[in-house]
């Protein structure tokens, strides 16, 4: 009779055994995987490198946004983390936080950059610092632009608070204006790393060197793109898809610096899935562009360019071409909102 304990201990002696067995060969395997992936870092490449803090932090970043958010709309974006007696008080310490946090990212931003040395770099982060803090006036002037025209243009909108709190456009916008003020300073990446944040969350593509003018208004948003060198005068309008692009990036970093994107002047809407594309057109005042449509040329002042509508094909269950019921009417011209 073979003991029942005996044989546990033998299978469970045996079990451990190979466990042991596999879990050195698993060591050995990734010891040698691991070498593997530290060698590749040894080929001077952008992407090997492995020196800490010589980036800004996108988390910081991405921090910063929403205490300047707090600056520009005191009253809606909170701060959970502790109970707010003086809002004077509370106001001037987010100040000094924002402050000390955007001196030590655009130093960093400037030494990764330009290769300055720390003391003139931070130097320059703080005069930049003082100077953009000093347009956060200005920045809320435009805002409140663009926030009654976003109230104006939207019969949806049921009051201007729904805009701040809820509207992704207006969102989108606000990071813009703040990450422009940066980016005309001459800060490196950093205005970039802000308007790709609010991309990621509005579906809304605005790159910061865009010049937008006053009460600019987006309407729904998702996926509009508008491009570097774009120009865009006061009282314009954007529906949803809307591009902004360039013709052709095909020369790749031989354009960069030239105007590659459309100027959109004063007064001017812009539909649904419209692409207006290349630094030589010019969208002229008090125009009204339809959805769907392409351009690549110059449009005069006062103009309203549309598709007709679009001829449909109908069939039967059978396959057959048929004529649908349609009340005689003239060709429409449509819109898409």
């Amino acid at each position: 009779m073979v003991c029942l304990g005996h044989r546990m201990d033998g299978e469970r002696e045996y079990m451990d055994t190979d466990m042991n067995r596999h879990e050195n060969l698993l060591k050995a395997r990734i010891q040698d995987l691991s070498r593997d992936i530290i060698a590749d870092y040894g080929n001077d490449r952008v992407i090997d490198r492995l020196e800490m803090f010589t980036q800004p932090d996108r988390q910081v970043i991405e921090e910063l946004i929403g205490k300047l958010l707090r600056l520009v709309y005191p009253g809606y974006y909170r701060d959970y983390t502790y109970h707010i007696i003086n809002p004077e008080i509370h106001l001037a310490a987010l100040i000094e936080d924002v402050a000390y946090h955007l001196i030590r990212e655009i130093g960093i931003a400037l030494r990764g950059s330009s290769l300055l040395p720390e003391a003139e770099a931070e130097k320059r982060a703080e005069d930049i610092t003082a100077a953009f803090l000093k347009k956060l006036p200005e920045i809320r002037a435009y805002v409140e632009m663009d926030l009654q025209a976003a109230y104006d243009g939207d019969p949806a909108a049921s009051s201007k608070e729904e805009v701040i709190i809820a509207y992704p456009g207006f969102y989108a916008i606000t990071v813009n204006r703040l990450a422009h003020a940066l980016y005309q300073l001459e800060v490196p990446l950093i205005p970039r790393i802000m308007t790709e944040y609010a991309h990621s969350k509005t579906g809304i593509d605005i790159h910061p060197g865009a010049q937008i003018g006053r009460f600019f208004f987006i309407d729904h948003g998702t996926g509009i793109v508008v491009g570097e060198t774009t120009i865009i005068g006061d009282h314009v309008k954007l529906y949803q898809g809307v591009t902004l692009g360039a013709l052709s990036t095909r020369g790749g970093q031989k354009l960069h610096g030239k105007r590659r994107h459309p100027t959109i002047e004063d007064h001017v809407t812009i539909y649904a899935g419209a692409s207006i594309l290349g630094g030589e057109t010019v969208i002229g005042h008090d125009s009204v562009i339809g959805s769907i449509v392409f351009i690549t040329h110059p449009i005069a002042p006062g103009t309203r360019v549309s598709i007709k509508s679009q001829e449909l094909l109908y069939k039967n269950g059978q396959g057959f071409t048929i004529e649908p019921d349609i009340p005689n009417q003239d060709p429409v011209w449509f819109y898409m909102i």
